[in-house]
């Protein structure tokens, strides 16, 4: 059965495109704050007079915050719906962004970045519900791509944009400047979102306190599917996540020798690279469901690969050729990590989307998180050897790698188990 016939199914539609795109606004603002530090690394190593580690902990303390809001956010958008939670994300992250221009000291800088996690945290799976109420299953994967997309378009503005307004307004102005963005799409939000469609209104059930949030979490873990899934973006996301959250920049610049100016456009290449390879892998998933992990096993052996030869190649520095395959191959990341998604979503009616968005969610920000502290760690251990620092990516990969290929059956069965059931129950459907 095809999932365009689904009962129920929402129609798509312009409007869909329109009240989406409001959303995916949101996301793409939230990308730009989140990713403003990896520009300013260097920057930001030299106002608050702080080493490597210390420089780590901003990147760090955003997404253990944002990792560890994942479940209640998508509890949140479970119970209260897509507006509210992203009105919500919207005053936080604009609130942590203002809060970072301004910071005179290395303390309360963390604190703004741990607000603006914060409120970061509550908009990409608002928009991943919001597509799922606002389109037919079949597009779900093409719509999840194009999230994805959108939010790289948010990074390419932070190394294309703010990059430059630090240098040419310097920190206070550009980081409070950018904060106006936030204050552009809360008014968007505010005046044209609506959850769902009419006529499409989530069934209602009662709230339960404890009892429900035991219930959506027990459920959604339960499902083969979601820990498949949450594993997929564990292993394909924080490479690329890694390089172009913190330590992208430093790398090239330090211990490859180039000019900020040439980092910043290989930094550049990965976010195009992820954009088109993104639309790319939507289309795919989308006409071949069973290309979802061919794909994902593909794109962590590609990046292994690549990053093993930069690391191990001899002489001083990698030659401009490996590294822009570097950069290259990096930008399949994200679309990578999309396709845990695909994996989640089958697996769990509508009422659970959130919560299980939010367990595979953490997966890859919490790979982030922990290398980006291996990294630093390392770094201020050895003298700034990137070669040693780096090697973490392999650690992080290989453990990814043996709960994919541990899960992928039980996952598969349970899918196929689904499909059947659906085709029996739509068969006897009266007409």
């Amino acid at each position: 059965m095809s999932a365009a016939a689904l009962p129920g199914d929402p129609p798509g539609g312009r409007r869909a495109i329109a009240v989406w795109g409001i959303g995916v606004a949101v996301y793409f603002v939230a990308v730009i704050f989140r990713t403003s530090l990896g520009v300013a690394g260097l920057d930001a190593a030299d106002r608050f007079h702080v080493n490597a580690s210390a420089l780590s902990t901003f990147s760090i303390l955003q997404l253990l915050v944002y990792a560890g809001m994942q479940i209640p956010v998508g509890l949140l958008v479970d119970r209260l719906g897509t507006k509210k939670v992203l009105t919500i994300g919207v005053l936080l992250f604009t609130a942590g962004q203002l809060g970072f221009a301004f910071s005179p000291s290395y303390g309360m800088a963390l604190a703004s970045r741990a607000l603006l996690g914060c409120g970061d945290a509550m908009t990409f799976i608002s928009v991943l519900r919001l597509g799922t109420r606002w389109f037919p299953a079949r597009r779900g994967p093409m719509v999840a791509q194009m999230a994805g997309l959108v939010g790289m378009a948010g990074n390419l503005v932070s190394t294309l944009v703010i990059a430059r307004l630090l240098h040419g307004v310097g920190w206070t102005a550009a980081f409070a400047g950018s904060a106006f963005a936030g204050v552009v799409v809360l008014v968007l939000l505010l005046l044209f979102l609506q959850d769902h469609p009419e006529g499409h209104e989530p069934e209602p059930f009662p709230h339960l306190g404890a009892a429900y949030v035991r219930r959506q979490i027990a459920a959604s873990w339960q499902e083969p599917g979601t820990r498949l899934g949450l594993w997929v973006h564990f292993t394909t996301q924080f490479p690329a996540m890694v390089f172009l959250l913190l330590w992208g920049m430093p790398f090239l610049v330090q211990a490859q020798g180039l000019s900020r100016a040439t980092a910043g456009e290989l930094l550049t290449l990965v976010v195009l690279s992820n954009m088109v390879i993104g639309l790319v892998y939507g289309q795919i998933v989308a006409r071949h469901h069973a290309a979802r992990l061919p794909l994902a096993l593909g794109t962590v052996s590609a990046t292994a690969a690549v990053w093993a030869l930069t690391l191990v190649y001899p002489g001083q520095h990698a030659p401009m050729w490996l590294l822009i395959v570097l950069c290259t191959v990096l930008g399949a990341c994200g679309p990578a990590s999309m396709i845990g998604f695909d994996f989640a979503r089958p697996a769990n009616p509508p009422e659970r989307q959130g919560t299980a968005s939010g367990i595979t969610n953490m997966g890859g920000f919490v790979a982030s998180m922990t290398t980006l502290l291996a990294v630093g760690v390392l770094l201020d251990a050895t003298g700034d050897d990137y070669r040693i620092a780096f090697s973490a990516v392999f650690v992080l990969q290989a453990i990814g790698l043996s709960q994919i290929l541990r899960l992928r059956g039980q996952a598969a069965r349970r899918e196929r188990e689904r499909l059947v059931a659906s085709r029996v129950e739509t068969v006897h459907v009266p007409a």
